[in-house]
């Protein structure tokens, strides 16, 4: 809102000569439910709960990027965000928006929930595994790489360019607010109680997740065959899911995804007693915008991939 009236390209440079006729607004409900169909929220935790039920009235479509909507027990709210939900009888009502799971019941929602972005990597790891019932769910360790953008743009002294650059710092030990919703979905998986170790590392990139998920299996005679049948099961038919095979890149790499709403994945059998597997998004398309846009598709009855079909960017 502080820059309302100005063109966007204000803000974002690289669109310059293009979306012209586009400017920031400063907009009120009123305004919203008058001109659109479907809104996108993009606010701090706590603010869209305020405002999504008056939209909802007023027979708008919602994709929510914010964290308000992620979670089914009012009590996560509490010890993961510290705050009281104030549109509890939403909750239910919302779709975790993560078309890969969840797709038929995002087709017929008004609200949808947008993931976190270690989310959205860590899940597509580990749910075929989960699904397939081959490892411990009850013991889960998980990596994850992420970019200095998933901390927004607002600056701090953690992301601040001379603090930030060429770091490879652990954060939230203690406890990333994404656990809650890895914790969430998996569990649509199994009837056991999911436990996961989570630690994120800022590492020097701009952009990119890459989660690295450790599991112990359960079962004998698992080759990595068997986990590419699991993962083709799961992904085959996925538009956004790729599942990666040998070559240079024999690994999911974030900078084979950078600009694009692709999710790379691959699982292999570790000497025999677990199975790592692996998952590269960009944070701020399949990790965020895209996958909001590829939510707002589903839900409007358009052809999935309309809008965010593009390749991902090589060299960056």
């Amino acid at each position: 809102r502080e820059f309302a009236g100005k063109p966007i390209s204000y803000i974002h440079v690289n669109l310059r000569r293009h979306y012209s006729n586009l400017r920031f607004t400063d907009v009120s409900i009123d305004e919203l439910t008058s001109k659109c169909d479907l809104v996108f929220i993009n606010t701090p935790s706590g603010v869209s709960q305020k405002i999504t039920p008056k939209l909802l009235e007023n027979g708008l479509k919602i994709v929510d990027l914010s964290p308000d909507f992620r979670l089914k027990n009012p009590r996560d709210y509490e010890v993961w965000y510290g705050m009281r939900h104030e549109a509890l009888d939403l909750l239910s009502r919302a779709v975790y928006g993560l078309p890969e799971i969840h797709r038929g019941e995002i087709k017929n929602t008004d609200l949808v929930a947008c993931p976190g972005c270690n989310a959205t990597a860590s899940i597509l790891a580990l749910s075929p595994l989960v699904e397939s019932n081959i490892i411990d769910v009850e013991h889960i360790v998980v990596d994850v790489k992420v970019g200095s953008s998933e901390a927004g743009r607002k600056p701090n002294l953690g992301s601040h360019h001379p603090e930030r650059a060429n770091v490879m710092r652990p954060y939230s030990v203690e406890g990333h607010r994404h656990v809650a919703e890895i914790i969430q979905e998996l569990s649509y998986f199994s009837k056991e109680k999911i436990n996961i170790m989570f630690v994120p590392h800022a590492v020097g990139a701009v952009r990119g997740a890459l989660a690295t998920c450790h599991t112990w299996l359960t079962q004998q005679n698992i080759d990595d065959n068997t986990l590419r049948r699991i993962y083709a099961k799961r992904y085959g038919s996925e538009p956004f899911v790729r599942i990666v095979g040998e070559g240079l890149f024999k690994y999911p790499d974030p900078v084979n995804v950078i600009g694009s709403n692709y999710a790379d994945v691959k699982a292999i059998v570790y000497q025999d007693i677990g199975v790592v597997s692996f998952c590269a998004i960009d944070n701020l398309v399949k990790g965020a915008a895209g996958q909001a846009v590829q939510c707002m598709n589903i839900m409007l009855g358009l052809e999935e991939k309309i809008g965010i079909d593009a390749p991902p960017l090589r060299p960056i």
